[in-house]
């Protein structure tokens, strides 16, 4: 596993709709195995593969339960994600990004949706995510999708402290 150097939004790559993912290889297998460590050591809870340079609709998540820390944190891996089912709920939260390095905004995000995809050995995977945990999703999504956070926020500030976990 290789760390790698996080892209921020400057980068070209970031605003670009990534490549689906149509071979589920042993290369593949390397890219989550990199994002993980990285995403990992960043700090954050969740990557997408552009944000390491790489146009392919990868994710990788990880969290807890936002209720009880006791609950240990889930690994998640999702090839070609796609959000097939959202609430009409939405809640205002503040995120962060591990591309936009300093700053956070407040974006509205559906409360529950289901993420459709395959894991990194091609499975098919469907995932029912609410709370946080739907926020970090549609997060990534979206990075592969070439939104930013930003895009969607209706402020973003530079805060004087830590105010959330970065995504």
């Amino acid at each position: 596993m290789t760390i790698q150097t996080i892209y921020t939004y400057e980068e070209d790559v970031l605003r670009q709709k990534a490549q689906p993912v149509e071979t589920f290889d042993e290369e593949l297998r390397s890219l989550v195995d990199d994002m993980i460590e990285t995403m990992r050591v960043a700090p954050g809870v969740g990557l997408a593969a552009p944000q390491i340079g790489v146009s392919k609709q990868v994710i990788v998540v990880e969290f807890g339960d936002e209720d009880d820390e006791a609950v240990p944190e889930q690994l998640f891996v999702v090839v070609n994600p796609e959000i097939v089912g959202q609430s009409k709920d939405t809640v205002v939260g503040i995120e962060g990004c591990l591309s936009v390095p300093g700053f956070v905004g407040e974006v509205a995000r559906a409360q529950v949706v289901t993420v459709r995809g395959q894991d990194q050995h091609g499975k098919k995977v469907k995932i029912r995510a609410q709370g946080w945990l739907a926020r970090i999703f549609q997060h990534e999504i979206d990075h592969v999708n070439g939104v930013l956070y930003t895009d969607r926020a209706g402020q973003i500030w530079k805060p004087d402290h830590e105010e959330t976990d970065t995504i």
